[in-house]
């Protein structure tokens, strides 16, 4: 026996009002599968549902209703399959842009909020909280330069053996990771396997300065002296963030653990 839905709880099942419901019904884009000839009231069906909810899928791909009633009232099935692919593909190219988008405004909203805590504490550093982070270490690049950073994430790629490749992608970010004096460039991973060269930076709080390339060490040697004498901490190992200030320009952001 057929399981029936009214028009509230059809809509509510496809994320959208009665209206618009109603709506599709007048211009004969998803029908109701059984109607009251007393009432008027529409019955939706499972399947119904099923339609509905494709529809509203495809208006966020931005097509218009008529265009998605032409392509569903196609009598071909093949034809329908091959256009809800492609429609697929389109889904996945717009969540990789919106992603990268996402990606883009959380470095600007940590650079504002960086600001913020700067202009809160006039002696320059600040406090960050970090997730764990994931780094891959360079095997031979120990400081920045034009020609490493003109293609930065190609040399970590070209680290990994091409069996694993796919497996591996990084964030577009550079830093210097330095721990018993041994200084290495390093990419941050946002997809990875177990390959030699891997670092985990803990989560927690982080001490941070920004400083320049001419006052990197003066800057560095404070951070650890107030880590130690403010916090009691003497960290293991610091992360010097690389920040492009300009095509032949770069700052950085010094980071010590504090709290993990």
């Amino acid at each position: 026996m057929k399981k029936y839905f009214s028009v509230g709880e059809a809509a509510k099942a496809a994320h959208t009002t009665s209206e618009t419901l109603r709506h599709y019904d007048r211009i004969g884009l998803v029908k109701p599968s059984k109607k009251d000839e007393w009432t008027n009231y529409r019955y939706y069906t499972e399947q119904d549902i099923v339609r509905l909810n494709t529809v509203r899928a495809l208006q966020l791909m931005d097509l218009p209703l008529q265009e998605i009633k032409k392509v569903l009232e196609y009598d071909d099935l093949e034809k329908i399959v091959d256009f809800l692919a492609r429609a697929e593909k389109k889904a996945d190219e717009k969540i990789i842009a919106l992603q990268y988008s996402k990606a883009k405004i959380q470095l600007a909203k940590a650079d504002y909020e960086k600001k913020l805590q700067v202009y809160k504490n006039p002696a320059g550093t600040f406090i960050k909280e970090f997730p764990e982070r994931v780094i891959l270490l360079s095997d031979t690049l120990e400081a920045p330069a034009l020609d490493n950073l003109w293609n930065y994430l190609g040399h970590f790629y070209d680290k990994v053996t091409p069996a694993l490749e796919d497996q591996f992608s990084f964030e577009d970010l550079a830093g210097i990771y330095t721990e018993n004096g041994i200084a290495r460039l390093f990419a941050v991973c946002t997809r990875y396997a177990e390959i030699e060269g891997l670092k985990v930076l803990p989560k927690g709080k982080y001490l941070c300065a920004d400083c320049t390339e001419q006052n990197r060490d003066q800057v560095l040697s404070e951070v650890m002296g107030i880590a130690q004498t403010k916090y009691g901490v003497k960290p293991a190992f610091t992360v010097q963030l690389i920040v492009v200030s300009g095509i032949l320009h770069w700052n950085y952001e010094v980071q010590v653990c504090i709290e993990s």
